[in-house]
Order: C-alpha cells, then sequence, then structure tokens
C-alpha cells in the first residue's frame, strides 16, 4: 500500500468516526470537560464490544483512544489492571465449552472452546485498531505496558494478548523494505536520528555522511498503517576488510570509498525504533533482506558482517570482580583489571596494550560459556545475531573508546559473520542445541581448564 492510499484510508476512517460521533451524541449526554477516568473508560470499553453499528463503533473507538492518551500514569496502571480483571475470557462461555467438547468432541465443540477462550481484550484491541490511527495508538499503549512490567508482572497476560495480535499484524509480509537516502522526507530522516540507538547521531551533516555517501548505506522497514514511522533500521559500511573498530567509520572528513573496490557489507548499527514492539522480532528478516539487496546492488560484496556492541559486558566483568569464587578470573586477572578503575582509559596506550589479552579471554568465556538462568547467551545482541544464523567471527578489544563503549563493554565490540550457504545451519544449531557457533580464532582465546572449572562450579 503506497503513501497516498494509506493517507486516503485514513482520511475514510475518520470521516466515518466524525459521523459516527454525531451518532453517539444523539444519544447520550455528552461529557463533561477535562479526561475521561479509567473507570468510565471501562463502561466505554464494554459499549463498544457490545456490537455498535460500524459508523459510531469507529466513532467510539477513536474516544476511547483519545481518553486513554488523557490518563496519567497511575490511571494508565487502573486501565490495564481492568482490561486484566474485567476483559479476560468469558467464564461462563468457557466453562460450557468445556463441558460441551467434553460431551462431545468434533469441530463444532472444538471451534466453540477456542473462541470462547480468547480473552475479551483481544476483540476489544481488535476493534480500538479500526479508528483512525488506531494502530499507532496500540503500540503505544503496549509502551506504556512494557514500561510498568518489570513491577506489575500480574499484567504479564495483557502484554500476551497484544504480542499476539502484534506477531499477526506485523508479520514480514506486511512490512516494506525502503532505503533511507538524502531525498527521504525531512520528517523520516529526523526520526532516523532520534532513533538511532547504538553510535548516536550528531547533526544533519553526521547523518547525510550516513545515508549519503557513496559508501554507505541506510535500510529501515515500514509498515502501512504507521506511516512514515520506520520500525527498525540498519546501518551498512562498505569497505575493503571488516573493521575491529568503530571511530574510522563514524569519522567526519573521511574519503568515501568507491563501492566497486568494497569487499566487505558491515553492519554497525541497528535500531529498533518502536518501544511498544518490543519482542516482535522482524530485525531477522532486515537482515537477510539488506543482505540481499546489497548483493544484487553490488556483486562484488563477498563478506557480510556487523561491528556490535557488547552492552553488558563492563557489568559481568565487575559482577566476577565482586564474586570471589568466580572460575571466569585468574589472579593474574583481577591484577590487571584494576587497570579499569583509573579514567583516561580511551587515552592510555600502554593500559590498553595491558588490558587487551586479558579481556579477550573473558570475552570468549562471556560469549562461549556464560549463560543465563534460562540457558542462553548472556548478551541480548549474540542472541539476536546468532538467533538470525550469524556466527561470533572475531573479538576486538578497545574497539569502542566512546565514554558510552567504556562504560558499557570496556571498550570491547565484535564481529559477527554472515555466510548466506551457513545462515540455516547456524540458526538451527543455536536453537535446537544452544550452540554458539563462533570461528575457531574466538574459540582459541578461551582458556585452558575454564570450561571444566566451570562445569565443576555448576
Amino acid at each position: 500500500m503506497n503513501a497516498s492510499n494509506t493517507s486516503f484510508f485514513g482520511d475514510l476512517l475518520g470521516t466515518i468516526a466524525e459521523r459516527g460521533r454525531a451518532l453517539l451524541d444523539m444519544g447520550r449526554d455528552k461529557k463533561p470537560a477535562g479526561a475521561v477516568r479509567a473507570a468510565t473508560m471501562v463502561a466505554s470499553c464494554e459499549q463498544l464490544l457490545s456490537g455498535k453499528g460500524e459508523a459510531s463503533g469507529v466513532a467510539l473507538a477513536r474516544e476511547i483512544l483519545q481518553s486513554y492518551a488523557r490518563l496519567k500514569t497511575g490511571e494508565r496502571i487502573a486501565f490495564f489492571e481492568a482490561l486484566h480483571d474485567v476483559f479476560g475470557p468469558d467464564r461462563d462461555r468457557l466453562d460450557k465449552a468445556i463441558a460441551a467438547y467434553g460431551a462431545k468432541p468434533g469441530d463444532r465443540t472444538a471451534g466453540e472452546l477456542h473462541a470462547a477462550s480468547e480473552p475479551r481484550r483481544q476483540e476489544l484491541f481488535r476493534r480500538f485498531n479500526l479508528a483512525p490511527g488506531g494502530t499507532a495508538n496500540l503500540v503505544a499503549m503496549r509502551g506504556h505496558l512494557l514500561d510498568i512490567l518489570g513491577r506489575r508482572t500480574d499484567l504479564v497476560a495483557v502484554d500476551r494478548d497484544f504480542t499476539h495480535l502484534f506477531t499477526s499484524w506485523f508479520n514480514r509480509g506486511f512490512l516494506v523494505l525502503r532505503r533511507i537516502d538524502w531525498s527521504t522526507p525531512a520528517s523520516v530522516l529526523e526520526k532516523i536520528i532520534r532513533y538511532e540507538a547504538v553510535h548516536a547521531i550528531r547533526d544533519w551533516n553526521d547523518l547525510r555522511a550516513r545515508v549519503d555517501s557513496p559508501d554507505r548505506r541506510c535500510y529501515a522497514f515500514f509498515h502501512p498503517a504507521l506511516v512514515d514511522e520506520p520500525l527498525i533500521f540498519v546501518e551498512v559500511a562498505l569497505m575493503k576488510d571488516a573493521p575491529g573498530a568503530i571511530a574510522p567509520i563514524l569519522e567526519e572528513g573521511r574519503t568515501p570509498l568507491d563501492p566497486a573496490k568494497a569487499g566487505v557489507a558491515v553492519f554497525y548499527s541497528i535500531s529498533n525504533c518502536q518501544p511498544g514492539l518490543g519482542g516482535v522480532s522482524f530485525g531477522n528478516f532486515l537482515i537477510k533482506q539488506v543482505l540481499e539487496e546489497i548483493s544484487r546492488e553490488l556483486p562484488n560484496l563477498k563478506t557480510f558482517v556487523t561491528l556490535s556492541p557488547v552492552p553488558g559486558f563492563r557489568a559481568w566483568i565487575e559482577g566476577e570482580r565482586r564474586n570471589e569464587a568466580s572460575v571466569a578470573l585468574t589472579a593474574a586477572d583481577r591484577e590487571a583489571l584494576a587497570a579499569l578503575d583509573a579514567p583516561g582509559l580511551e587515552m592510555d596506550a600502554d593500559r590498553q596494550a595491558q588490558l587487551a589479552p586479558v579481556l579477550s579471554a573473558l570475552a570468549a568465556h562471556f560469549f562461549l560459556i556464560g549463560r543465563t538462568a534460562k540457558g542462553r547467551p548472556l548478551d541480548p545482541v549474540a542472541r539476536f545475531h546468532l538467533g538470525n544464523g550469524a556466527r561470533l567471527e572475531r573479538i576486538n578489544p578497545f574497539g569502542d573508546l566512546s565514554p558510552k563503549g567504556i562504560k558499557q563493554a570496556a571498550g570491547l565490540m565484535v564481529n559477527y559473520r554472515y555466510v548466506p550457504e551457513e545462515i540455516e545451519a547456524n540458526h538451527e544449531a543455536f536453537f535446537d542445541k544452544g550452540q554458539v557457533v563462533a570461528s575457531p580464532a574466538v574459540r582459541k582465546l578461551l582458556r585452558a581448564g575454564t570450561q571444566q572449572r566451570a562445569l565443576v562450579a555448576n
């Protein structure tokens, strides 16, 4: 669906909503000025589910979403509580469906059981989605829910229903890949600056260097219901060799490389743009489609790698330093790691040389042995790329000497490599066996005895 069709569809829904509002106002007193509180919204939601005509239903859906947008944090929580407590499955209908299926199993009773088990809030969300801008409002609503979910785990069921619907609504078949360049509308370019989450874009000149240089590319996924709102984007550098540091890629005033002389495509930044779509995975499709797209454009590219941050590595190191029984650290490691404590590491070549072999060995342990309580790699970026079929190719101590890089990962970065003919096998090895596929160079960094000590400790 192109932008003009999407705009027409949005205008049409807006017209329906305005006519529906008039019908609603004829049948009830107008609400007093001011925000509509969560309790009143529950009654409106029941009214929406009761099945009014299309025009009035669209108008009511828009009114509820507008009211939600005016709620304060506490009122939003009350609304989410109502979604959980009031708009779950219809218990009476579900009990009857269970009994009917138990008495006479079959397609008809199974269908009724399936329908009865669906929480009412799922249909409520579908009706919200009919309002103009409904999809964007629901994505924002889920973003608010995710903000409080850490301290309100009782609302997980509501989030599960959001995720269930979003997985269908944001299916890969609905997503459109667009290249971002200097001719892209300014409204989109502004969002690229705002949403860049890995390496901050300093200004418009920096943005232009990233999207308009002959040896740079930027691609984003868009959805027809979210006009000019990128969902996720990736920045690509065309280079002669796989890089071990981010500074040369981001360097101001660098001389661009002729794309015909490039042999490597480097995915150096991947940013999710919509917090409300967290956990709805389409990043893997983005990487694979960009790889195909850029290969068609530049068949001379033979190697596809990332230059990736390791955001939790420094915190893991500090945790091991506090742990007197750590199996990852030797006494010599502890002594060497004291060099991390003084400021100015980014300017001190001697300290970097002292730390590099220690950090490399610890990174090998972190990636190859370290696991979460659920048995998955500790690093979320590793889980993303390994799950997409990449392999851990190279560890780069002091690949990022920015304040953020030092704080998050003691300066460490890594390369993941995508080899098209190996992607499927690597993906299966990761998900079926929990195997971290890594190059021999990375595996050689793992010190003798480390794995055995870890097994004994566990």
